[in-house]
Order: C-alpha cells, then structure tokens, then sequence
C-alpha cells in the first residue's frame, strides 16, 4: 500500500476457523447449488481437454505436422508439434466478497455464500486456483482493515469450503484497498488470464474520509493500473447501488444481478468462458 491513498492504514489478515455448525450449513447452502454447478463443469471439461490435446506448437525445426505455409519463410522451422497437456487451465480466480453490514439485508448475505460455494467447487472441479477473501473497515482504531482469507492458492484446503460460511456483515468497506490487495496476489500469478471478480452491495465508504468522489477516483485508478498488469475486473452488483456500481466499473466490467437466486450459476457461467 506505500504508493498508494491507505498507506498506513492499519491491516489485520484473519484466517477463519470452521466447526460443525458451519459445515452443517455449507451442507444445506450447497445441497441444492452441486447439481447445476457439475452440470455446468460437466459441460467444460471437454472443451478443456479437446484445447489441451489438439493444440500445436509451430515454427518447429522437427514436429509431427508439416506446415506447408511455412516454406516460404526458408528458416528451415516447417513443422508444428503438439504441446504436451497442461496440469490445469491457464486461469486464476479471484473473488472478493464485500462484508459491510448492509449485506444483512434483503437475503444478500445467504446469496452471498451461496455464489462462492458454486465457484469455489466449480474452481475444484475444473482444476483451476482460486483467491476468495471478505472485507470490511474499521473494525476498530486499531483494525482499520480486515481481510478474511477463505480460500488461498498458495495454501489449499480442502476444508475451505467450509471456512466460506465464515462470511459476515460486518462494518463498512475500503473498496479500493481490498481489490489493489487481490489484484497484486493475482498480478504475481504464473497463469495467463486472471480474472478478479468483486461482489457488493453498495459504493464505497470507511472512515475518516473515504467515500464519495475520492474513494471511486481511488476504485478507478486501482482498476486501470492493474488492468495493465493482466487483471481482467468483474463487479457482480446485488444491492441499491447499482448505478454508481456500474459507474465505477464501467458497463463492460458490470454484472447487473437482479435476481439473487441466479447469482451463483451465472458466475460459474461466466468463469467457464474465461477456460
């Protein structure tokens, strides 16, 4: 943060516990979300595996395939070899979940949860790592910031799913600083897309004097300097603010989600067309 607006706001970096309370309801929240999140996955692999095999390295000295078009060039590099299948799609995932207390209202919380689960699975099952952290500000003087690490790719968990339903409305939001956090994790990342997705409820505002004009000029420029390290935003807007959501995205980056129920599905979707 040193070149940045929060420099030397004052952060805290929790890592959620789980216990059966939580996995008794990631059980009820998923119970109904698996079906349509296999489906869609069941859909992509294929496609993933089809891109894998059947791709082809050109301008070879030696290969398994003459390319004709090539002679011309009289470099001698006139044939295309087949690159060897990769571990996973080159796709990293971040999801950042907005955690100010009006996420209480209007089922947003529970919708909420129920979308990071889908792309948390989704995200297992196609084999692609996946960054999902909450946040919220001024927890106190001396917690101006908090960060909630549910899911990391640097450290994997298979009991994450379970640290998701840790997900809370909490204070208010330090938008800016929560996306520079993720983008940078992102930015690092050896993959070639990576695609930065943020779910909220409102515009943002923290003390002393975040908000308004400053706090979206802030949001604005976080997002064009990481643009141009490869960062690739999305904002999924559930709450009143949608207008001034869309504004500070722009409508390119702007998922409008009227319907809550259709929040989870439509993010996997989108995440499938980024494989």
């Amino acid at each position: 943060m040193s070149d940045s607006i929060h420099k030397g706001v004052r952060l805290i970096v929790h890592r959620p516990e789980y216990d059966q309370e939580v996995k008794q309801e990631y059980a009820r929240l998923s119970k109904g979300l698996m079906p349509i999140v296999q489906e869609i996955a069941r859909k992509t692999l294929p496609l993933l595996e089809h891109e894998m095999s059947s791709e082809f390295e050109r301008n070879r000295y030696y290969g398994s395939k003459f390319q004709a078009d090539n002679v011309a060039y009289k470099d001698y590099r006139y044939f295309a070899k087949k690159r060897p299948p990769t571990e996973s799609p080159s796709l990293v995932v971040g999801l950042r979940v907005d955690e100010s207390a009006s996420m209480s209202a209007f089922g947003r919380l529970e919708a909420a949860k129920r979308a990071v689960i889908a792309v948390y699975e989704f995200c297992q099952i196609c084999n692609v790592p996946v960054l999902i952290y909450g946040d919220t500000a001024d927890a106190s003087k001396m917690e101006q910031m908090s960060i909630f690490a549910y899911a990391d790719f640097d450290q994997p968990d298979t009991n994450d799913r379970f640290r998701l339903m840790r997900i809370q409305a909490r204070s208010n939001n330090r938008d800016g600083m929560a996306l520079r956090i993720m983008a940078e994790r992102l930015a690092a990342s050896p993959q070639q897309t990576k695609l930065l997705i943020s779910i909220s409820d409102g515009q943002p505002k923290a003390m002393d004097d975040y908000t308004g004009s400053y706090a979206v000029t802030d949001m604005q420029q976080t997002i064009t300097e990481y643009e141009r390290k490869g960062i690739t935003f999305l904002a999924a807007a559930i709450g009143q603010d949608k207008e001034v959501i869309s504004e500070i995205y722009g409508s390119e980056r702007f998922l409008d989600i009227s319907n809550l129920h259709e929040l989870p599905a439509k993010l996997v979707r989108i995440i499938a067309r980024y494989l």
